[in-house]
């Protein structure tokens, strides 16, 4: 599933004008201290996408069936607590590194963080801008079965 989200984002994205490219590797995701490679993917990488900043996309997908071991029960919580782990792990170095960060944490159920559906609000918008007929609409949103 993690790999369908990707290409299906990384597709729409690309097709709407928007400088994109999937599995980048970046030399700040990871501490030096820690004695591992700092060169290491943002899973998508969005050019000039925030302030003329780019953005490292880090895409989590969990089972909201996860959220059933806690003592009450809510739609999303699996989707929330990943946002938040990438956000305190990456978000730091990537600003370090004059870059934005974006979680995009959806669950199989579909459940999507708020920066996850405020991203696709601005896609949307772009895509809006960029392509103003019903028939290069069918260009973005071709049938991926065929």
């Amino acid at each position: 599933m993690y790999d369908f989200v990707r290409d299906v984002l990384y597709d729409i994205i690309r097709r709407v004008g928007v400088s994109i490219k999937k599995e980048t590797f970046v030399n700040f995701l990871t501490d030096t201290l820690d004695g591992r490679s700092t060169l290491q993917p943002a899973d998508v990488m969005v050019y000039g996408w925030v302030g003329g900043k780019h953005v490292c996309m880090d895409l989590t997908g969990v089972s909201p069936l996860v959220g059933l071991r806690a003592e009450t029960f809510a739609v999303g919580q699996t989707s929330l607590k990943a946002a938040s782990s990438k956000m305190a792990k990456d978000e730091k170095m990537c600003f370090h590194n004059q870059q934005a960060f974006i979680s995009f944490a959806f669950d199989t159920f579909g459940f999507l963080a708020p920066k996850v559906v405020d991203l696709l609000h601005r896609v949307q918008r772009v895509m809006h801008n960029n392509i103003m007929s019903h028939r290069s609409m069918n260009v973005v949103f071709m049938n991926y079965d065929d």
